[in-house]
């Protein structure tokens, strides 16, 4: 499932690796997946752990619209809710 927002995601966008949200939990698949390949890109991004973090979970809802995770936040606005490791790649403007 993927939730764009801001630009055109297909496009891709250097200036969206600068400022990554990660909103996920420890035992979610899907965010193991995900922080995996945003490490293997050499991306940075701040991790909040939905389960521990003070109000991160309202937070992911609140700008994804939804209960899913992982929601990831570029800098460029867009948000990514449960993405694959090509679309995640995509919207960054690298390749996997």
């Amino acid at each position: 499932m993927m939730v764009a927002t801001g630009e055109n995601l297909a496009q891709g966008r250097a200036g969206s690796r600068g400022d990554v949200d990660f909103y996920g939990a420890a035992w979610c698949g899907d965010c193991r997946r995900s922080k995996a390949c945003l490490d293997r890109l050499g991306v940075s991004y701040r991790y909040h752990d939905v389960e521990s973090e003070e109000g991160a979970a309202e937070e992911a809802e609140r700008i994804s619209g939804l209960k899913h995770i992982p929601v990831i936040r570029l800098g460029d606005g867009s948000v990514l809710v449960e993405p694959s490791d090509t679309q995640l790649a995509s919207a960054l403007g690298l390749e996997v």
